[in-house]
């Protein structure tokens, strides 16, 4: 029975082989949407239930304004690219959190939350559109679902279960953890510095194509150091590359950015 089920693993991971857009990076995914959407959806709205949303409607005002110009950017290149299905499996929102939490994020399908306590970093529009270029970045290369399929990998006998199963038991809400890194271990962190190094590279793509500045992810995460102050724990034991990192590589992208901003903005659906 174990060598049928490991068979079957295998032979899923050899078929669910796939390229992400514009990076060309290659991943594995067994995690389709359909599966993954709908909780997805339900957890957001269950989040916004049980915290606090910003009343400034003016910082809520531009935050929306940024994510939607980004989002509409992604759409483009989704629909011009030969992804139309995806591009209407999307629900996008971006609401403000009262939190002093310097953070954000997007759940897969395009669900996004800024803390208040990011906004100071941000210091500006293209500041704020650097992170939500970021953020939309992990939605639109299915770093979730990656994730997700990850966690199956390492749970190999109960993995039929858990893909035909709807059902919010114990072990399917730990697996939904496991997408924003919730109790990960060292051997899992390389993964997820992956996809954060792949977010910065596609968010500082779309924020172009929406008419932002660039260089002020670079600024950004200049500011990120300067508000750690050498705080955060050495790289190898992070779920982030280092601000030095990602200074560095974000520095050594911006002519590409720039380059497939404008190529992708000149595509037509």
């Amino acid at each position: 029975m174990k060598k049928i089920i490991a068979l079957t693993v295998v032979l899923l991971f050899m078929v669910s082989c796939s390229t992400v857009p514009i990076t060309g990076r290659k991943r594995i995914n067994i995690v389709s949407d359909a599966q993954i959407l709908p909780a997805s959806f339900a957890q957001y709205e269950g989040f916004l239930k049980e915290n606090k949303i910003s009343t400034n409607v003016k910082k809520t005002n531009e935050l929306q304004h940024v994510g939607m110009n980004i989002s509409k950017a992604v759409d483009k290149f989704m629909r011009a690219n030969g992804m139309v299905k995806e591009a209407n499996s999307y629900r996008w929102e971006f609401n403000l959190i009262e939190d002093k939490t310097i953070n954000a994020w997007c759940m897969p399908g395009g669900k996004v939350v800024f803390y208040t306590g990011i906004l100071p970093v941000c210091k500006n529009t293209d500041g704020i559109a650097a992170v939500m270029g970021h953020e939309v970045a992990h939605a639109f290369a299915k770093h979730g679902q990656e994730r997700m399929t990850s966690a199956y990998g390492q749970q190999l006998g109960g993995i039929a279960v858990a893909l035909a199963s709807n059902k919010k038991d114990p072990k399917t809400r730990a697996l939904w953890n496991t997408i924003y890194g919730v109790g990960s271990t060292v051997g899992m962190l390389a993964y997820s510095r992956t996809h954060e190094t792949e977010a910065d590279k596609l968010g500082m793509v779309f924020m172009a194509m929406a008419g932002y500045n660039p260089n002020e992810a670079i600024n950004l995460w200049i500011r990120m150091s300067q508000q750690s102050k050498g705080s955060k724990p050495p790289e190898f034991l992070s779920t982030h590359p280092s601000d030095q990192t990602r200074i560095k590589n974000l520095k050594a992208y911006l002519p590409t950015a720039i380059a497939l901003a404008k190529k992708y903005n000149t595509q037509q659906p």
